[in-house]
């Protein structure tokens, strides 16, 4: 099911004997824009401190209580390593915290979301792994890309808003981009990282191959409706591209 991140912030997250805290963002890979990490801020419990954990330790989200049951007690979150998330992640912090928690580490396995039982011998690749790259590994935060500006083949073509991703297999399918022009024009309109020319990451911007008229006339956005398969398919035709669920 397809979900907007930015509905799901401030979430509580439950662990299976309390809260440990409230989701303050999502860290992401901008090369595959895979979800790798849930942040939750567990401030208030445990001084200023926030935590990763991966989505597949999640369970579906309960919008009555607005909170995400995890699998974890709130003991081995609070023994879990600490990790600055305010600084670029290392491989290396990654792998502890994956060592802690027993997450096979997506970088081997390459698949978002998977938490099967860890063997010996991936575990000592893992490490080799942590050894060899000690640097930022492509790990991006949503609320800092959220803002980032659009540009088309021919110009501005609007901003990032937030993302939705699908809450299967954790992958960005859309950026919503906000279009604005003075205040004689205002739509907003879903693109999936997939048309991605490049990103200038230093310089916060989007570059697509799509002309600025191509995006502005695709499909409206509405956020009060459900992303449902129908409107992609209408999104993709319209596009002309492949389908990702094809």
């Amino acid at each position: 099911m397809l979900r907007s991140l930015k509905e799901i912030l401030g979430y509580k997250i439950e662990a299976t004997d309390g809260e440990i805290g409230k989701i303050h963002d999502f860290f992401f890979d901008d090369e595959i824009w895979a979800i790798r990490y849930i942040v939750v801020d567990a401030g208030s419990w445990l001084e200023d401190r926030k935590v990763l954990i991966v989505p597949s330790a999640a369970g579906d989200p309960d919008w009555k209580t607005s909170s995400v049951p995890v699998r974890l007690t709130k003991e081995q979150v609070k023994e879990s390593p600490e990790i600055d998330t305010d600084q670029p992640v290392s491989r290396q912090a990654e792998t502890e915290l994956h060592k802690h928690f027993e997450w096979t580490p997506y970088w081997i396995v390459s698949v978002p979301g998977v938490v099967p039982p860890v063997p010996k011998e991936i575990k000592e690749e893992a490490k080799k792994e942590a050894q060899k790259e000690r640097v930022d590994p492509h790990l991006r935060s949503a609320r800092e890309v959220a803002g980032y500006r659009i540009r088309a083949t021919d110009g501005s073509a609007g901003h990032v808003e937030q993302f939705i991703a699908d809450d299967t297999d954790w992958y960005i399918r859309y950026m919503v981009v906000d279009i604005r022009e003075r205040l004689i024009f205002w739509k907003k309109v879903l693109v999936s990282p997939e048309w991605i020319e490049r990103v200038s990451w230093p310089g916060s911007n989007i570059f697509l191959d799509l002309p600025k008229k191509t995006i502005k006339n695709s499909p409206e956005y509405n956020p009060s409706a459900p992303v449902n398969r129908q409107f992609e398919e209408r999104l993709y035709d319209y596009y002309g591209r492949p389908k990702y669920w094809e």
